[in-house]
């Protein structure tokens, strides 16, 4: 069973329904023991870095999340829930983030006329082969809206980034911990694909 977890992120349900179509047995879910004895955990979201890391505070997930890591569950987040695994985030002095990997989140400079938010589709770099972007290809686009992109501090972690007026890191992969910035369950086919290899794994 895979477990996502339900922390009133946006962007949550979209999740729930392309494990789904997968054929994966899931389940939305706050719930400790459930979360703990899930096979993978997804923690997606769409929001403010402050705002979900009080959210997981309050409901206790923040000690289960690092249970489900340090115990080695398969653990993948998704946009926001990338963004939380790192340290810290401009969007949010003074928060501190999982740290589960470290690095820290900064906001794009909107360089070139670019506009903040980024929304829509580019491409990815994959720098490095990974369980995740099984078969994905640079080149490959998939669906983005952050304002904010990781900078991972160990570059052995990033294993693609993709380029909007400043390089971000756009995917991560270190041991059973899983992430990517953009949104797999919008991104048509190379979504579902990089579901289902995480699913797979």
């Amino acid at each position: 069973m895979i477990a996502i977890i339900d922390y009133d992120a946006g962007n949550i349900k979209s999740v729930e329904k392309a494990v789904q179509s997968l054929g994966a047995e899931c389940r939305l879910t706050r719930d400790r023991e459930e979360i703990l004895k899930a096979d993978k955990v997804i923690l997606p979201g769409v929001g403010a870095f402050g705002d979900a890391m009080k959210r997981l505070e309050e409901y206790g997930l923040i000690d289960t999340i690092h249970k489900v890591v340090d115990k080695g569950t398969p653990f993948l987040g998704i946009c926001l829930g990338l963004q939380v695994m790192f340290d810290e985030s401009e969007e949010s002095p003074g928060v501190k983030g999982l740290s589960l990997l470290p690095g820290k989140v900064v906001r794009f400079s909107g360089a070139d006329g670019l506009k903040v938010p980024q929304i829509g589709w580019n491409s990815l770099e994959v720098i490095k082969k990974s369980h995740l972007l099984k078969d994905i290809y640079s080149g490959a686009f998939v669906y983005f809206v952050h304002s904010y992109y990781v900078q991972a501090d160990n570059k052995d972690d990033v294993i693609a980034t993709a380029q909007y007026g400043e390089t971000a890191d756009v995917a991560v992969e270190h041991g059973n911990i899983f992430g990517c910035q953009f949104h797999p369950e919008k991104s048509s086919s190379i979504g579902i694909k990089i579901l289902n290899n995480f699913i797979n794994i």
